[in-house]
């Protein structure tokens, strides 16, 4: 192989490999999204802060554990994920009022 193929073949690998390490993946990117729209919808008012929400959310739950939240900005709701004597339970919470409006297990 001539040396201009073996420099064309690094750089192209050098190429590949710098794309592949600085993109983050579709579920991070999705994520980031979601906390994004979240942080939009407390700040122009649409929303109560999330950490109220979950105050709320764990006065009910008693000793469940929390595990993750997910946040839906065409309803402006929350979802709540806990472990509670070994099962997970789903709670959806009005981000507007912090009512919780479901359980699901």
């Amino acid at each position: 192989m001539s040396m201009f193929a073996r420099s064309s073949v690094s750089l192209a690998l050098a190429v590949m490999l710098s794309i592949g390490f600085a993109l983050p993946d579709a579920h991070a990117l999705g994520r980031r999204d979601e906390q994004d729209a979240a942080r939009r919808a407390m700040l122009d008012g649409h929303v109560m802060p999330f950490s109220i929400l979950k105050r709320r959310v764990e006065s009910e739950m008693g000793d469940a554990t929390y595990l993750g939240s997910e946040f839906n900005a065409g309803a402006n709701r929350y979802r709540l994920k806990y472990v509670k004597d070994g099962k997970v339970v789903w709670v959806d919470v009005d981000g507007r009022t912090g009512d919780i409006i479901g359980w699901a297990r």
